[in-house]
């Protein structure tokens, strides 16, 4: 845990989506996967998150007002479809969920996120506690800035168009 902590950067983020003015529901964050390890959100008072189930129906999340809610990020537990998960760190214990905002109604929805990732050079890597017979090794080591800069790449974002949501980690490092 302590190699984890000391390799970890910390981002604090105040988040503003501002009111539609219609009462249809309207996209105000694309569905997405977080790229980072892990995201902890604090929202105000007005709901949009959303986050898809494994059978691909969108789940209103509506915590209490003094929750907040942890999101998986993709180099914890990276997602490959919608419905299909591969994780990395935790060899695919856990999935990353896919998410949006949607947004109805004359008020602006703020939230404050504090996202975590590795910091450049760390390698990320299995632990030989989570690697046996039955749960084989699924991603090979990497640095995860160097697989944003292949996840942002021109050629990735290109398939990304032609083919859909593709696992980039996976066309990255798989086994």
């Amino acid at each position: 845990m302590d190699e984890f902590i000391d390799s970890t950067n910390y981002q604090l983020r105040i988040m503003k989506y501002e009111k539609p003015k219609t009462n249809d529901s309207t996209p105000a964050l694309a569905a997405h996967c977080d790229t980072n390890t892990m995201t902890l959100l604090y929202q105000n008072e007005v709901n949009g998150l959303q986050i898809q189930s494994i059978d691909g129906e969108w789940i209103n999340m509506k915590p209490s007002p003094n929750s907040f809610i942890v999101l998986i990020g993709e180099s914890l537990s990276i997602s490959s479809t919608y419905f299909l998960h591969h994780k990395v760190w935790l060899n695919g214990r856990l999935p990353s969920p896919f998410h949006r905002v949607m947004m109805k109604g004359n008020e602006d929805r703020y939230s404050l996120g504090l996202f975590t990732r590795p910091k450049g050079g760390y390698v990320i890597k299995v632990p030989n506690e989570l690697v046996d017979d039955n749960n084989p090794i699924l991603f090979k080591p990497h640095d995860h800035e160097e697989f944003l800069k292949f996840f942002y790449s021109e050629n990735t974002q290109a398939a990304v168009q032609s083919e859909g949501y593709i696992t980039r980690l996976k066309a990255y490092c798989n086994v």
